[in-house]
């Protein structure tokens, strides 16, 4: 059996985080809109509770739900790509704050492939990447 040592682990995070971009920078560019899956029942609790924390923050979730099912979505990359800022947003929308991470997109039959292996590396990275809780 072998052990994955500190230098297999960050190996495998640079290669998933450098999947993630290539993937992130290929949806970027396309033109046309991607159907929309819904977001993940717990991720949606969670952004919903940071709306009632912080009102006025960003764009309440609810609206990015009804703007994403009406238009569609797009992934749009952060200022430097390389970072790996990624963000779902309203297909006609320009503002940051309209926006959702990928980890919150559920995953489902018929999405595209490469929107749900975006998902997928992300929430995998998120994963490894949490503090345990309590």
């Amino acid at each position: 059996m072998t052990e994955k040592g500190p230098q297999n682990s960050a190996r495998e995070k640079s290669s998933a985080k450098n999947e993630f971009i290539c993937v992130a920078l290929e949806l970027s560019q396309r033109k046309e809109k991607l159907l929309f899956p819904g977001i993940d029942e717990e991720e949606c609790a969670s952004l919903l509770a940071v709306d009632i924390e912080f009102p006025g923050y960003s764009t309440p979730t609810e609206e990015i739900i009804i703007r994403m099912d009406n238009e569609g979505i797009k992934v749009v990359l952060g200022k430097d790509p390389e970072s790996g800022n990624v963000f779902i947003m309203p297909f006609l929308s320009d503002n940051i704050a309209d926006s959702l991470l990928p980890r919150h997109l559920k995953i489902s039959e018929g999405l595209d492939s490469s929107l749900s292996r975006l998902i997928k590396i992300h929430k995998e990275t998120i994963q490894v990447t949490k503090p345990p809780l309590g």
